[in-house]
């Protein structure tokens, strides 16, 4: 087998590990927000939080960018949306949202995004997706479903749409958008500088609302704890888990990345046992069992591909 062949080989191999840990990164930003609310205010939070993680990718990729400078002019535009989709829209507005909603809401409205990027990856991608991983997905959506229910499907009927639901409605819109843009929208930049201009893009479009909280006399004063939570948003679900998110959407494509976000509330669910000592119960291991199910189902390569 040729050099190249076993390094694609390779990338695929280690891509299928990593993306089963992306939706553990984005577990810390669900703890983070719900310490955030009296000590950092939602775009603030997510000013400092990008501002920190694109300053560390652009150290680490400063050398391509300057070499490539022209291209990242070229494509200013680009890292403009793509952070306005991922950064303010999926950032600030998700924190806005956990002020007037609950989890169930936001569990349950975010976990339309692999949907929508799975149809948009058929229809304006071009990828394909078969009937075996269309099953996966509706699999994987029952399990999200049957672990924010608790086991009981009646429960679907207390949903109530709040101010809070409207904002994740909009970030889980904005999620697909910025995942199928950063596909759609090729780019000769690796994952490490194309995330630091999608960043530097982000933070312009963060900085004057975050100004506008910062002037205004309710917002509470930057304290240790604030700072704490930045730096930690901003390494782990924001600089680790979106890098792995782009380097493993090169390798395998758009919607069979999408559908790991069905892993969240699972994962949320076993953070929360381990580090808030809330209870974990049987709808947790059966809607466990449902989404690492239909995962399998939409990332099994058939053999004869």
């Amino acid at each position: 087998m040729p050099t190249e062949a076993l390094r694609a080989q390779s990338r695929s191999k280690l891509a299928l590990v990593l993306i089963w840990f992306t939706p553990v990164l984005w577990t810390v930003n669900l703890i983070s927000a719900r310490l955030a609310p009296g000590v950092v205010s939602p775009h603030v939070l997510a000013l400092g939080r990008w501002f920190l993680a694109g300053l560390i990718l652009t150290w680490l990729a400063r050398a391509e960018l300057w070499r490539m400078r022209g291209e990242v002019r070229a494509a200013w535009r680009q890292s403009v949306v793509l952070g306005a989709c991922g950064m303010w829209i999926c950032g600030a507005w998700v924190y806005m949202a956990g002020e007037s909603t609950g989890a169930m809401n936001i569990s349950l409205i975010y976990a339309s995004s692999p949907v929508l990027i799975a149809v948009g990856s058929v229809l304006w991608l071009g990828e394909h997706f078969s009937k075996r991983q269309l099953v996966g997905v509706v699999v994987a959506m029952s399990g999200v479903v049957h672990v924010m229910v608790r086991g009981d499907w009646a429960h679907l009927s207390q949903v109530n749409l709040v101010p809070g639901d409207l904002w994740i409605v909009a970030a889980s819109m904005a999620w697909a958008a910025y995942a199928l843009l950063q596909k759609k929208w090729h780019s000769p930049l690796g994952s490490t500088a194309r995330l630091a201009t999608i960043c530097m893009g982000g933070v312009a479009v963060l900085l004057p609302f975050a100004l506008y909280e910062l002037a205004s006399p309710n917002t509470p004063v930057l304290g240790w704890h604030a700072l704490g939570l930045i730096v930690v948003t901003a390494l782990v679900p924001g600089l680790a888990a979106y890098w792995i998110y782009g380097w493993t959407q090169k390798i395998l494509g758009a919607s069979r990345v999408a559908v790991t976000l069905y892993l969240g509330p699972l994962y949320s669910g076993i953070a929360a046992w381990l580090v808030l000592g809330e209870p974990l119960g049987w709808h947790h291991v059966a809607g466990g069992a449902l989404i690492l199910s239909g995962v399998a189902l939409v990332m099994a390569v058939k053999r004869s591909a």
